[in-house]
């Protein structure tokens, strides 16, 4: 079954640099960006930044393997990695499973 992981970047650049890895190591099978505005508490603080949000299709499989390439490469200190799961077309669904390890 494939997933999608939601993921948070300070830059375009790190989201790239990041899921160019995922891509070119099979991990995930395409990626989607979009900017964003991010409200959040930060050591003690309300903060807001801009961001590049990123979703990433994969397979569960590769889940844990994923996340764990993203937390290495990562530049915040915490990280937003979430793993959704969804239902797609059957043939949108044999794709990912075809293009990722």
């Amino acid at each position: 079954m494939p997933i999608e992981i939601y993921v948070t970047f300070p830059n375009r650049l790190e989201a790239e640099k990041i899921t160019n890895q995922l891509l070119k190591n099979r991990l995930v099978a395409c990626a989607t960006f979009f900017p964003i505005t991010s409200r959040y508490w930060w050591q003690g603080k309300l903060s807001r930044s801009k961001e590049i949000a990123a979703f990433l299709i994969t397979t569960n499989k590769n889940w844990l393997k994923t996340k764990t390439e993203i937390k290495k490469m990562h530049s915040y200190q915490v990280p937003c990695i979430k793993k959704i799961k969804f239902e797609a077309n059957k043939e949108y669904e044999n794709w990912v499973k075809d293009v990722t390890k």
